[in-house]
């Protein structure tokens, strides 16, 4: 009996690992972002996602592999490749996902206040009290990783009803993600970021580690996590795609304050917004929870006093993005700024995670794969081109 118990425990961590880490991903802005990049894009955005999905398996099946077989946090394994280097990225981390946290939690405010009609203040201070009671439980792990199921399936589900009702062109959709019309960089460094850039790739791994699943006998159940939190990601990204698809080739112009929430009106009017509320709620709440604890993760070894004191930092993290919220609003330049870094993130950290890939003393005796380190250093160079490119753009824009 017990031996079953500890086997539905270790199934459940695994799943809420993959969970966690896609609906971290799953926020306002990832919502955003593919709204507008269907409008821009149109069929070939299909293109974009299929490349992006690719880049995201490579980056995170050799970081979430290697975390977990070392045992050893993200920072704890970059300070062992080069002294220093770990508080590097946990300043990169913490910092970009507190300013990130504001958003999401605006985002949690805008879908209470589509789905009631209260006002969006009220309602981001009404979500920070709700993550905030997940982790004053005992048992937050738990907790936190049966939310992240149950909200990934509430925005799937909805954002595919409307897909259907939407009747996109789902055969020039797939012969386009294939031979693209146009193919836009851009796109490419924020759809990866968006979905493995900053703290959201370690969100998983950190909390596999949490739950006591490490070592080169996980490697198998590691993996498909890994690739699974993608696919679920991926999931939503694709469906909404379609759904925007389905209402832009009909000349539905998109609503430039919220273009994810157009193809939700156009299908049921009025209570499409209602719906669209309950998504944007849905994902910005989980990301919400899922930048306070990884980021807070990545200050614990840090900090012994933060180890011992783990939920009570995160809650405090989660007071600081809604208090900021509350009283400033999006602080725009920060948010530009560290969205500018975000892009940068990844290679950084993914380069670092493959350095100690075959350090015996960080990860033994264990052999990383040589295609999969081919994968990820690929990841990290196109990535630091891509990025590269994205930034001088961005320079250049704002100078001119």
């Amino acid at each position: 009996m017990l031996f079953r118990s500890s086997i539905t425990h270790r199934r459940n961590a695994v799943l809420g690992a993959a969970f966690l880490m896609a609906t971290s991903a799953i926020g306002p802005g990832f919502l955003t972002q593919t709204a507008t990049f269907t409008n821009s894009l149109l069929a070939s955005f299909g293109f974009v996602i299929l490349l992006s999905i690719l880049l995201d398996i490579g980056a995170q099946l050799n970081i979430w592999r290697i975390v977990v077989v070392s045992g050893k946090r993200a920072q704890d394994i970059s300070n062992a490749v080069f002294p220093g280097a770990g508080y590097f990225l946990a300043a990169l981390i913490v910092m970009g996902g507190l300013a990130f946290n504001i958003g999401n939690v605006g985002g949690a405010g805008l879908g209470l206040n589509s789905m009631f009609g209260i006002a969006p203040e009220t309602g981001a201070i009404i979500s920070g009290i709700i993550a905030i009671l997940i982790f004053l439980r005992k048992e937050a792990g738990l907790l936190m990783d049966r939310f992240a199921q149950l909200m990934g399936f509430i925005m799937i589900a909805l954002t595919f009803y409307v897909m259907f009702k939407t009747e996109p062109p789902v055969v020039e959709a797939a012969y386009r993600t294939f031979i693209p019309e146009q193919i836009d960089p851009i796109a490419i460094v924020t759809l990866v970021g968006g979905t493995v850039g900053g703290y959201i790739t370690f969100a998983g791994a950190h909390r596999l580690l949490d739950a006591g699943i490490q070592g080169e006998r996980a490697m198998a159940e590691v993996s498909r996590s890994s690739v699974s939190a993608i696919l679920i990601a991926s999931t939503m990204r694709i469906v909404l795609f379609l759904a925007v698809l389905g209402i832009v080739v009909k000349g539905v112009p998109l609503n430039p304050k919220n273009p994810a929430e157009t193809p939700f009106e156009y299908v049921a009017g009025n209570f499409g917004q209602v719906l669209f509320g309950v998504v944007i709620w849905a994902a910005s709440i989980t990301s919400v929870i899922g930048a306070a604890y990884t980021s807070v993760s990545f200050l614990t070894s840090l900090c012994p006093t933060i180890e011992r004191n783990r939920n009570r930092w995160i809650i405090a993290f989660i007071v600081i993005s809604t208090v900021v919220l509350v009283t400033v609003g999006k602080p725009a330049a920060v948010l530009v700024f560290v969205g500018t870094l975000n892009g940068l993130i990844l290679p950084i950290a993914l380069a670092l995670i493959l350095l100690a890939a075959y350090r015996s003393d960080i990860v033994g005796s264990y052999k990383h794969p040589i295609c999969l380190a081919f994968a990820g250093w690929f990841v990290v160079i196109i990535m630091a081109i891509l990025s590269g490119k994205t930034i001088v753009s961005y320079v250049s824009s704002f100078f001119n």
